[in-house]
């Protein structure tokens, strides 16, 4: 008689164990996750993923008890040369392992089309904010139309407030993601794709591009930031009047070589030197601006899609050599170009924009 294999029964509890370390891990309180919503549309989410969660985890009970039942019930015994009974063929427990997934389905299936048809709905009326959102290697643009304000990884929106995005891409597909707000979205080239969320709670949300687009597809992150209405209010009036008066000697002499190397690309409203419309040498072929606005870099809590501070050493490093911190980005490298105090005083010149 052949000896039966044994059980790696070691393996399997350590297997057990590192399981439940990871799913322990996994509840901790993390800055960006879909487990901690902070608006309807997330909280919708997470409902339906929860719901859907909980069938699975009952199908696995009800399945995993069956294969307990039937190698204890079955087990090889001593003795024991029959054959077991066959199954195959049985039109009750055919028609019972086809009928009850297919009810689960449908237990799954009427919860999503009823939210995919709630998400899906055009938001209208006072008190909704219209921005669109425009993917770029590897930076985001958010122009409110409304207010005339277009800005760059720091999505600012009040609190209260329904946001009705317009998703549109300047190259390739992107994918826009804030998991405490909502879930991913496409970003297409060529085809706007729309979405909304709304955030019950103030902070700051961070989010990213979901869909390999580039090089450094991981460093295009960003930041929405819900305010109170007030706070909302007081950051529009401070970009549509804006500032950008050199206060220094070394913030002039930046002042000007940013007007020389720099504003080829690169917008400050209310600059003496921008124009309107925007030249061709800052929109480009696909009528996108090629580079951020800096009109508000001053109060922003990040650099280079939110993955620098908003220092000035963080500032005269990504002047002086941005590609080596964003592979594949467009914007030169100034090093050998700029000497090291010059960098500064474009840095300075920056960090005075209010």
């Amino acid at each position: 008689m052949a000896l039966r294999p044994r059980l790696p029964w070691r393996r399997l509890g350590l297997g057990a164990a590192t399981a439940g370390l990871a799913a322990l891990a996994a509840c901790g309180r993390v800055p960006q996750t879909a487990l901690h919503p902070a608006g309807p549309v997330a909280a919708l989410e997470l409902h339906l993923m929860a719901e859907s969660l909980w069938i699975m985890v009952g199908v696995f009970i009800v399945v995993l008890g069956l294969l307990g039942y039937a190698l204890v019930r079955f087990r090889e015994r001593p003795g024991d040369t029959h054959v077991p009974k066959q199954v195959e063929g049985n039109l009750r427990l055919e028609l019972l392992w086809t009928v009850v997934p297919f009810i689960l389905l449908i237990i799954i299936a009427i919860p999503t089309f009823r939210d995919n048809f709630a998400l899906a709905a055009d938001q209208t009326g006072s008190n909704v904010l219209d921005v669109t959102v425009v993917g770029h290697q590897w930076w985001w643009e958010f122009d409110y139309p409304s207010l005339g304000i277009v800005t760059a990884d720091e999505m600012h929106i009040p609190v209260g407030t329904r946001v009705e995005l317009t998703l549109e891409s300047a190259d390739v597909l992107h994918s826009f993601w804030v998991p405490a707000l909502a879930g991913k979205e496409d970003t297409v080239p060529g085809h706007p794709n729309t979405m909304w969320f709304e955030a019950t709670q103030p902070g700051t949300f961070p989010g990213q591009c979901a869909e390999f687009c580039g090089t450094s597809h991981s460093d295009m992150r960003l930041l929405v930031i819900a305010q109170s209405q007030a706070q909302f209010q007081q950051w529009v009036q401070g970009f549509q009047q804006p500032d950008s008066t050199p206060q220094t000697p070394q913030a002039q002499q930046g002042a000007q070589l940013f007007q020389t190397y720099c504003a080829t690309c690169h917008v400050i409203d209310g600059a003496a030197w921008q124009t309107t419309p925007l030249t061709k040498s800052q929109t480009g072929p696909t009528g996108f601006p090629i580079a951020p606005n800096l009109t508000d870099l001053s109060a922003h809590q990040t650099l280079a899609a939110a993955t620098l501070a908003n220092t000035t050493s963080d500032l005269t490093e990504w002047i002086d050599n941005a590609q080596a911190l964003m592979p594949g980005v467009i914007m030169p490298t100034f090093q050998g170009v700029l000497t090291q105090a010059q960098e500064q005083d474009v840095a300075d010149y920056l960090e005075g924009l209010t």
